[in-house]
């Protein structure tokens, strides 16, 4: 056994200060390795670096989220939660207490223009808007218990995305991105699909918050180009080096200044290293003409094919490691989201077809693959509508109640949770909040929720805050 001196106002000989030192070069070696691979892996990473990078609290359900966010508010009671009674009372005044709503231009009862069929061993009931998705019903767990705490498009957004009615927070995203990191160092942890709708609230639905920026979503279009390309032609190589070298030399003088800085140094080199993986991320001919037609890629119908696109690079994009992937509503001339005012047979006729085939082939080849075991799957908007009519075939916002669906990793097929009146208009049973499906995604990540926590402003903040219970009945 060896006896080292003290090592206080004591004079050390190279041999000796090597023999006590030995274990600490390593370790700096290893922490450099562990610094560029803690929240970017790639296959090359080696395995246990990897896993001590981005070790969940238990094991894990789910790798990777897809969200299909449905943009604007689909109205539960035309889609997933049939209420005869509103039939019945077609074109009568509603006898029950009215909240107030967005615009307060409430009018009679208004019947479901769509015929409601139970499916699948299930026997789960779905409306004539979502022929596609009824077909997959024995994979999904529906909750026809939302609640949110808005009634305001711009507030319910922040709050279906960052756990919070105020602007600033960091999104879902983010947090699973901070938490979890991507298993892909060329690609984003964090992706949002471009459809071409900016939702209200605009691009801080998906921000970083008081996270570190590099955390924040990074925005992709489908097509050909779905980021901007960095790299230089031949020709002007020389000129882009410099200018790269100067920009560096700029950003090493701020480096300590802001973190901005360093989440921007980040993400160029990122937009770097995705030049070499985005073209073959978004190249959709290496998939078979199956595979095309079962997104929609062949439809006739221009939105429909967009969405297909999206949904198809949701695919590729967990295939490769990336953690969360959000896919908007496509824009469609003449109807605004599923945001129904007036005009509701038309609008959710409109953007049921652009979105029921896509998601429907989406959750059949994720299956197909083996993927949909180890990918969440979730479908929502931020508030469901009112049974009563707004106008004489609109209908307006309401966050007393509305259906989402989940499916895959970890996911109770078939199952129903939670129940509305019989009007649909509030909730009668099993309320669910935004906080409750927050805990329960990062549930399925592996994620205490109470656990994910980052200290700003003098406390710890989590995607929760002090709320939140994982919804354990439609889990496996």
């Amino acid at each position: 056994m060896h006896h080292h001196k003290p090592l206080l106002n004591q004079r050390l000989s190279r041999r000796e200060m090597l023999n006590i030192t030995r274990c600490g070069f390593g370790s700096l070696a290893f922490m450099g390795m562990l610094g560029s691979s803690c929240k970017s892996r790639d296959k090359q990473s080696m395995d246990f670096l990897s896993q001590l990078a981005t070790t969940p609290h238990y094991v894990p359900k789910a790798k990777n989220v897809i969200f299909l966010y449905m943009d604007g508010g689909v109205s539960q009671v035309d889609s997933f939660d049939p209420k005869p009674r509103l039939a019945k009372e077609n074109g009568m005044d509603p006898t029950f207490k009215i909240d107030a709503t967005q615009f307060n231009d409430n009018g009679k009862i208004l019947q479901s223009p769509w015929a409601f069929k139970r499916y699948g061993e299930s026997g789960m009931a779905v409306s004539e808007l979502f022929p596609h998705i009824a077909s997959c019903v024995d994979d999904l767990a529906l909750i026809r218990s939302m609640v949110s705490n808005f009634p305001e498009h711009t507030n319910a957004n922040y709050f279906l995305h960052t756990g919070s009615g105020l602007q600033g927070r960091p999104s879902m995203g983010a947090w699973i991105n901070y938490g979890l990191g991507t298993e892909n160092s060329n690609l984003p942890g964090y992706v949002v699909l471009d459809g071409g709708l900016v939702p209200p609230g605009g691009v801080d639905n998906f921000k970083n918050g008081f996270l570190p920026a590099d955390y924040q979503a990074s925005i992709m279009k489908t097509g050909e180009t779905p980021v901007a390309n960095i790299q230089p032609d031949s020709s002007m190589a020389a000129f882009q080096k410099d200018k790269l070298e100067f920009i560096q030399k700029m950003d090493e003088k701020d480096r300590e200044k802001s973190d901005e800085v360093e989440a921007a140094i980040k993400n160029y080199e990122l937009a770097y290293r995705m030049q070499s993986s985005v073209p073959e991320l978004s190249e959709f001919a290496s998939e078979t003409k199956a595979t095309q037609k079962l997104y929609g890629l062949f439809d006739e119908d221009p939105n429909t094919r967009s969405y297909g696109a999206q949904c198809l690079m949701a695919r590729r994009l967990v295939e490769r490691g990336v953690r969360f992937v959000e896919l908007t509503c496509p824009y469609q001339k003449g109807i605004d989201r599923w945001d129904q005012h007036h005009g509701l047979k038309d609008g959710h006729e409109r953007n049921a077809h652009a979105v029921d085939r896509p998601i429907a082939g989406l959750l059949k080849d994720l299956k197909s693959r083996g993927l949909l075991e180890e990918t969440l799957v979730v479908w929502s908007g931020e508030f469901g509508r009112t049974p009563f009519a707004q106008g004489k075939d609109g209908r307006d916002h309401n966050p007393s109640a509305f259906s989402m669906w989940m499916a895959g990793a970890g996911i109770k097929g078939g199952a129903i949770y939670g129940k509305t009146d019989e009007y649909g208009y509030r909730v009668e049973e099993n309320p669910v909040s935004i906080h409750d499906l927050h805990a329960t995604i990062l549930h399925l990540l592996g994620v205490d929720h109470k656990q994910l926590t980052y200290h700003f402003g003098g406390r710890d903040f989590r995607l929760t805050d002090v709320h939140g219970n994982v919804v354990r009945e439609v889990l496996i």
